[in-house]
């Protein structure tokens, strides 16, 4: 079936989705930062036998109408998760990059309705202390609002130590990406500040998947500068019978059309 597009409505606000496929299996699907639902319509194709896919627009993203102020929290996400799908029924995570966070979160939450999770270059399998500092502090958010909103002198700054080779290059690039714009700086305080109480706790999700016998693909890009094999394997160590590391020849970027049929193989054998 072509993808459809739905609204749910959650308090004053309205949360877009897409839904496609037609399978028996329920597969959810969570962006990264500055993509949406459609990031994932290539999947279609590839696993539309065999799942029921739902991918949704995170707030600040997409078609999402947010209208709840600058917090989005877990059981928000898990009370519109349970008025698409029937309560009961369990369901596979597909997330990549920021998407990652959230499954993990949800992985801690609620282990009893994951039947398996696929991580494509995930964020939350390490403590980013920035980020930590400028969405779950009252000194640090106000110091992370003023840089979105003068982040010159401090641009000045990393420019200076790239010219030093004291900060990967790569990187550099990354930030001037998000910070040299008005709009992007906003839009950047605006969803990380959103989506802070999604911090997942390492230890804890690995007994979870232990006890649960959750089975949990990671696929990191080699290349990737932002998201790490490293953090991949130390959060496997001890746990590889649940917990799997692929490493691909690739960036940061692995949702693309050329990767698809691997992250689909992924699925379809878990």
């Amino acid at each position: 079936m072509a993808a459809e597009s739905h609204n749910i409505s959650f308090r004053s606000s309205n949360l877009h989705y897409k839904r496609f496929g037609h399978g028996p299996e329920w597969l959810f699907c969570f962006h990264g930062y500055g993509e949406e639902a459609d990031s994932f319509l290539m999947m279609e194709k590839l696993l539309g036998e065999g799942f029921t896919i739902i991918a949704l627009d995170f707030p600040i993203h997409g078609k999402t109408d947010w209208n709840e102020g600058l917090l989005f929290e877990p059981a928000d996400l898990i009370s519109i998760i349970n008025q698409i799908k029937p309560e009961n029924e369990k369901m596979h995570i597909l997330a990549y990059s920021m998407g990652g966070r959230v499954a993990l979160q949800l992985l801690q939450l609620i282990p009893e309705q994951i039947a398996s999770l696929v991580l494509v270059a995930p964020d939350g399998l390490h403590k980013n202390k920035w980020q930590w500092l400028a969405t779950k502090t009252i000194i640090g958010n106000y110091i992370f609002r003023s840089i979105m909103q003068n982040p010159y002198w401090m641009m000045g700054v990393l420019d200076f130590a790239g010219k030093l080779n004291l900060y990967n290059k790569s990187l550099l690039k990354f930030v001037h990406y998000y910070l040299d714009d008005a709009q992007q700086r906003n839009i950047l305080y605006r969803r990380w500040t959103t989506m802070r109480k999604f911090r997942p706790d390492k230890d804890l999700l690995k007994v979870i998947i232990a006890k649960h016998k959750i089975t949990v693909n990671i696929v990191f890009g080699k290349y990737d500068r932002v998201i790490l094999t490293k953090h991949g394997k130390s959060f496997s160590k001890g746990t590889e019978e649940c917990i799997k590391v692929i490493e691909l020849e690739a960036g940061h970027q692995l949702l693309r059309e050329k990767h698809a049929q691997l992250i689909a193989q992924i699925l379809l054998q878990q």
